[in-house]
């Protein structure tokens, strides 16, 4: 944007401006193009790495190591497999979220080559309508669709039998969301949309994600000191699997893939809701029931099946304890005397992070086997509702702390 950019001499402005006034339709849809072959290629390069990792390549076919890898970035978009014509439907998030990271970069930088498109700042401002963000963000999403259509047609097979459907929708949602959010960020029109909204609101988005790191965080140090208390059991498993080093590596890449659900998981269970390990199972604050279960390292990180410790049902006092923080560190960055602005960041906030946390919850799960293990995951409704109570409860007892702390401290200042 013209209007936007700093002061330079007339020969670089005229250089800047150029730049900024690449075609937009040829650079967002190979900017959405480029971001799905990124995070594919890496897949199919791990296809091929396990390949000779498993066996070193003494069976199968490259081609098959490569498909392996392609159903796996389609998984990686919600895609599912059947696997013998079992349905596996859950999607391994830390690869969702890869993904999601790579459309943020390049997206940025299509935002960024196009900025000078359009009205200009003060243009806008006037209220002149700007398409330059919603068209970016659909060639970019058309790009990245077809390298998904592409991929689903390549690879899937029969057998395999990957839905075509949820990948695209996924391609919506990650397009539109991320790669919306970043190419407003790269054009400069996110900070001048943001400076229309009230401070309020714009504290409250800041205090939410400062709850959901927070709470990300707790969440997989729990599951990480669970993990250390039981490593004895996640040891066995690998050494029942019989497998050699090769095979472990693997095996523990593959684990990796889904250590976000487990993070997930972990939250839903400190929440009180807790999640399902099979059909039903539950593994909660209150009470834990386990059937039999796969033979999986991070399924070391269960707890006993019986009744829990009553220490465990003080674990429900981390999801307030959490926003009740964060909100006091947002509020400390940001300050305000004005108790109704106080309130809003604190409860909206957190109620907003509930609601995300609640979404999350139902992108963990899924079915990950045969017979109970087609159902695994948090149970999505109530910790919704746990989560937008605790959060937004302890959102909001931290902005009216933090409120009167910081009207406190401009009274002490305001004495002579």
């Amino acid at each position: 944007m013209t209007s936007v950019l700093p002061h330079r001499p007339d020969a670089t402005r005229a250089r800047d401006d150029l730049r900024h006034r690449r075609p937009l339709v040829l650079l967002a849809t190979l900017g959405g193009a480029t971001a799905a072959a990124a995070t594919l290629v890496v897949c199919l390069g791990a296809g091929v790495a396990g390949w000779f990792l498993t066996d070193a390549g003494a069976h199968g076919e490259p081609r098959d190591a490569l498909r392996v890898g392609a159903l796996g970035w389609l998984m990686g978009h919600g895609s599912g497999v059947h696997v013998q014509g079992t349905p596996v439907t859950a999607v391994p998030l830390a690869l969702t979220l890869v993904v999601a990271w790579t459309i943020w970069r390049v997206a940025t930088r299509v935002g960024d080559a196009v900025s000078g498109h359009g009205p200009d700042a003060d243009a806008i401002a006037d209220g002149e309508r700007d398409w330059t963000v919603p068209a970016a963000t659909g060639l970019f999403a058309l790009g990245y669709a077809v390298v998904v259509v592409g991929t689903h047609a390549v690879a899937a097979t029969p057998a395999t039998d990957p839905s075509l459907v949820r990948p695209l929708l996924w391609t919506v949602l990650l397009c539109g969301l991320v790669g919306g959010s970043a190419v407003a960020v790269g054009s400069g029109r996110a900070a001048i949309w943001a400076s229309f909204l009230p401070v309020a609101l714009r504290e409250a988005a800041a205090t939410c994600r400062r709850i959901l790191l927070g709470w990300a965080l707790v969440a997989g140090l729990v599951l990480l000191a669970a993990l250390i208390v039981d490593l004895d059991t996640a040891v066995n498993v690998m050494s029942q699997l019989h497998t050699d080093a090769g095979d472990a590596t693997l095996f523990t890449l593959l684990s990796a893939t889904v250590v976000p659900n487990a993070v997930i998981f972990s939250g839903s269970y400190l929440l009180g809701p807790g999640f399902a390990v099979g059909v039903g199972t539950l593994v909660s604050p209150s009470a834990v029931a386990l059937g039999p279960l796969p033979m999986f390292p991070l399924l070391a990180a269960l707890p006993d099946a019986g009744t829990p410790p009553v220490w465990t049902a003080y674990l429900m006092l981390l999801p307030p304890l959490v926003a009740l923080v964060a909100t006091m560190r947002s509020q400390r960055l940001a300050p305000t005397t004005r108790w109704d602005e106080g309130i809003i960041r604190g409860l909206a906030g957190g109620v907003l992070a509930g609601l995300i946390f609640g979404v999350l919850a139902a992108l963990a799960g899924g079915a990950v086997g045969p017979g109970r293990m087609a159902e695994v995951g948090p149970l999505v409704l109530d910790t919704t509702v746990y989560a937008v109570t605790a959060f937004g409860l302890g959102g909001l007892l931290g902005g009216v702390l933090a409120t009167a702390l910081q009207r406190r401290r401009a009274r002490r200042d305001a004495m002579p």
